[in-house]
């Protein structure tokens, strides 16, 4: 263990030297590599988790840069995962770092979820937030969401182990994809890092067991006004993917 490096964990009364280590040992899937998970995967990264798993079939895009800042001029059209991890690894050399550029579906997320300890959801449509949180149920894994456009965000936790999960709180049939689109829609640049680095809290404190974690909760935050808001949720019965009767 670095300890120059992670010193100011290490002197953190709640977390000290067993949950440095536990994070050490840990595998993060980080699902997009967008404007919210440029900043979560950079704070995990420089936290020393043991292991991220980069997934994003895209490359970058002069309009990326307005928000996605492990990313600059240079790299416009290099593929989104490769320059991601040459960024992360500059940043903290001890991390392994591989690149998934397949877009995900339930074969891939199969394949890599045995491997994972936690997921990071930065995707920006439905299909994929959907396709995510099925797997994570199958699986067992922790699912940390975040979401932003305009100037609203969110973040949540979903483990069906321990309470609800994503369909517990929104509809897939009636979910419209158009409405996450930052494209017609935008969003403000910092509001995503917010989000973002919510995510790696919530991830770093899953996988070492500090602090309490989201769960069947969700937060919003309004970048207009500067305010908060939780909303409390629990597991659906009838949830069509964790529901008891399934």
């Amino acid at each position: 263990m670095d300890r120059l490096r992670y010193a100011r964990h290490l002197s953190l009364p709640e977390f000290g030297e067993d949950a440095q280590s536990e994070l050490g040992r840990s595998t993060a899937l980080i699902v997009g590599m967008g404007g919210l998970s440029n900043p979560s995967a950079a704070y995990l990264a420089a936290a020393g988790i043991g292991r991220l798993i980069l997934a994003d079939f895209d490359s970058v895009d002069t309009a990326n840069l307005q928000r996605q800042i492990l990313f600059d001029s240079t790299q416009v059209g290099h593929d989104k995962a490769q320059a991601a991890r040459d960024r992360l690894l500059a940043l903290n050399p001890a991390v392994a770092i591989d690149c998934e550029r397949e877009r995900l579906d339930d074969a891939n997320l199969d394949r890599l979820l045995p491997e994972v300890d936690v997921i990071l959801d930065g995707s920006d449509n439905f299909p994929t937030r959907f396709a995510v949180n099925r797997a994570a149920v199958r699986h067992g894994r922790p699912l940390v969401s975040g979401a932003a456009i305009r100037w609203q965000g969110q973040v949540a936790v979903f483990d069906s182990r321990h309470g609800g999960c994503y369909a517990c709180l929104f509809d897939e049939a009636a979910a419209d994809d158009d409405m996450g689109d930052c494209a017609s829609n935008g969003v403000l640049g910092p509001l995503v890092g917010v989000i973002g680095a919510m995510q790696a809290v919530e991830a770093i404190k899953l996988l070492t067991g500090r602090g309490e974690a989201l769960q069947d909760r969700l937060l919003r935050y309004d970048a207009h006004s500067g305010r908060w808001r939780e909303t409390r949720f629990a597991r659906d019965p009838l949830c069509p993917v964790c529901g008891r009767r399934n």
